[in-house]
């Protein structure tokens, strides 16, 4: 009995979002009476979209395709500006077409280990700090960026170019508070050790990718759906959310956002309101300041604090000033246009 209670307790720790929304969601079944209704809940396309960007990162990722294109930038390096500046980057640009997630998946392990080859460890912080705001940048500039994002580009049929001109005059801004903060890092020559060649493991390689699915997320968004359709059929919080939303979308999926993260933030919010742009801006702002804003944020932080334990309340006391100061800068930028 203690040992599935302690087996419980890890994976509600290491599942941390999927376990919590799929408590709310079995809780919300005792208020709506389970149907085949449900299944209506759910926004299939988003799922299967998120199934198929997920599988092809996997191929791609086992090919060692984005390990290869970093390693051959590294070679052009001469000065650790240079380097932190391309370790940044990469995950803004990666995270384009890779969401930011696995953009940070992919990218962090990685500078972390070329700033320990060249001796430069006291810049894991801050370069990581820079790759998880970048990330969360980059993936402003499509529809498939973000889980969030799909879900919005899905839940409403918004053409593909909408998402660009929408957010463009944020991403600007973000781009320019990266590039001052870059400025800050010390311009010191390095030389960049010889690493390993990335060799394609073929064993076991279409194995690899299902397995490297993370089918979690993918039960997150069903028990999501469901948590909030149910909501819709309950007169209370129907009547509440709709009060507390409509109007209020921008600020709304900000607050949201920073209590239970952007991608839950969503679909919450659009299931209540169908101003789409205000929700897309409240929620890709509402990626940044607290550690919970965004799942990217928290898998950077995981990351990190594995490898280094002894750099948690550092990293943690930047992190949050860094996105608090660009949260403030982002709202403060949209009330003025």
């Amino acid at each position: 009995m203690v040992n599935i209670v302690d087996k419980s307790f890890i994976f509600f720790k290491k599942e941390i979002v999927f376990s919590i929304s799929l408590i709310l969601a079995i809780v919300s079944c005792f208020f709506v009476k389970p149907s085949i209704d449900y299944l209506n809940y759910i926004n299939w396309n988003t799922i299967i979209l998120l199934f198929i960007i997920m599988v092809i990162v996997e191929i791609l990722k086992n090919l060692s395709v984005f390990e290869i294109l970093v390693r051959k930038l590294l070679t052009k390096v001469g000065n650790t500006r240079g380097l932190v500046f391309i370790l940044v980057f990469i995950c803004f640009f990666s995270s384009i077409f890779i969401t930011n997630d696995v953009s940070l998946i992919i990218f962090v392990p990685f500078s972390m280990l070329a700033l320990k080859k060249v001796n430069r460890a006291d810049l894991i912080i801050w370069t990581v700090s820079l790759q998880t705001i970048a990330a969360n940048v980059g993936c402003m500039i499509l529809p498939i960026g973000a889980p969030h994002n799909i879900v919005m580009y899905t839940i409403f049929n918004i053409p593909f170019a909408s998402f660009l001109s929408l957010l463009l005059p944020y991403i600007i801004v973000s781009v320019v508070f990266l590039v001052v903060l870059l400025l800050l890092v010390p311009k010191d020559n390095i030389t960049l050790l010889k690493m390993d060649k990335a060799e394609v493991v073929r064993k076991n390689f279409f194995k690899r990718i299902l397995f490297g699915v993370d089918y979690y997320l993918l039960l997150t968004f069903i028990a999501l759906f469901i948590l909030i359709g149910n909501l819709e059929n309950i007169s209370f919080f129907n009547l509440l959310f709709t009060k507390w939303i409509v109007g209020n979308e921008v600020l709304g999926g900000v607050i949201a956002s920073q209590v239970i993260s952007n991608v839950p933030a969503a679909i919450l919010l659009s299931g209540f309101s169908t101003n789409y742009e205000a929700i897309i801006v409240g929620i890709n702002i509402g990626g940044f300041g607290t550690l919970v804003a965004s799942m990217a944020n928290i898998i950077s932080y995981k990351i990190i604090v594995r490898e280094y334990d002894g750099f948690k309340m550092k990293y943690l006391a930047i992190f949050t000033v860094l996105n608090v100061i660009l949260l403030v800068v982002l709202l403060s930028f949209h009330v003025l246009i």
